[in-house]
């Protein structure tokens, strides 16, 4: 019988909090024939909305095919999935509480948040960067000072800024946005000078601005971060099965046509392109499958 996927976007007033993280997802997801997918409202294009509760992106489209195989695994003829919007501040808990079974954002894969959750092997290899508007003058680090600088809540880029050694001695103002949009829209309307945050991100709201040729990425890379899709901590047999998918994908070349198709053509709801060349960072994860945290890809 040809398998059927059936998708359903949901708000955490109906689902409710799950009082504990179930043992076993795969069980989980074959009792109840459904599984909720985490995923972001404006993650570029990693992992953002289309409108209407529906969403798309790289992440996006790699959980669902990693269903889709997890589906044919268990034998199911139908899997709902249940999209639920998660931020920088709640994903977390909401994959340990169980009420997010796989979250497909821009999560970093990183040693502190590891005692917390498990991760994938990495899809993604991310730069930190810096956006600003084109005529702002500023190109580097060192142009911040008295400045105010934009991050969103529950995000770490502001803290790899202050810590790059070419930040020494600069003093700049820190103002949050709630999500990535949020972030953006305050370098946009002039409430914030510059824009810190994984350089996919800024692409992906610079492409989808008004006017994208108002805005630029400059600077020193502050970071370099594996960004992973997100899962329940001591579950290796949901581990094992979306490993295993993302491995087959990154072997057949799945993931290098996935990538061709979210960062170098036109996307939707727009139809722009966010213009992301794929890094030899990024090539070396899926030639070299692997869940380290960002701490292994510091520079020595």
């Amino acid at each position: 019988m040809k398998r059927q996927i059936v998708v359903l976007m949901v708000g955490l007033s109906s689902i409710g909090l799950a009082a504990s993280a179930q043992a076993d997802t795969l069980a989980k997801i074959k009792s109840s024939g459904s599984v909720t997918m985490g995923v972001r409202e404006s993650s570029g294009a990693l992992s953002y909305t289309t409108g209407e509760g529906k969403f798309a992106g790289f992440h996006v489209e790699i959980c669902e095919r990693v269903l889709g195989d997890i589906q044919k695994q268990l034998g199911s003829s139908k899997l709902l999935i249940k999209y639920q919007p998660v931020t920088s501040q709640n994903r977390i808990l909401l994959v340990q509480n169980g009420t997010v079974d796989i979250e497909c954002g821009s999560t970093t894969n990183n040693a502190t948040r590891q005692k917390d959750v498990a991760f994938a092997v990495t899809t993604y290899v991310e730069e930190v960067r810096i956006a600003v508007k084109a005529n702002s003058g500023i190109t580097s680090i060192n142009q911040l000072n008295g400045k105010k600088v934009a991050t969103t809540t529950g995000t770490t880029s502001v803290q790899h800024l202050r810590k790059h050694e070419r930040a020494t001695g600069v003093n700049f103002e820190e103002v949050f946005g709630k999500d990535h949009a949020d972030s953006f829209l305050l370098l946009e309307s002039g409430r914030a000078d510059a824009f810190v945050m994984d350089g996919s991100i800024l692409a992906g709201n610079i492409a989808n601005a008004k006017n994208p040729g108002d805005f630029r990425i400059v600077g020193e890379v502050l970071s370099v971060e594996p960004i992973a899709i997100m899962l329940r901590k001591d579950d290796p047999n949901f581990k094992k099965a979306v490993d295993d998918s993302i491995k087959k994908m990154m072997k057949d070349g799945t993931l290098a046509k996935l990538w061709n198709k979210w960062f170098e053509l036109p996307i939707p709801p727009r139809n722009v392109k966010v213009g992301l060349a794929l890094s030899e960072s990024t090539k070396n994860a899926w030639a070299n499958p692997n869940d380290k945290p960002m701490e292994d890809y510091a520079k020595k």
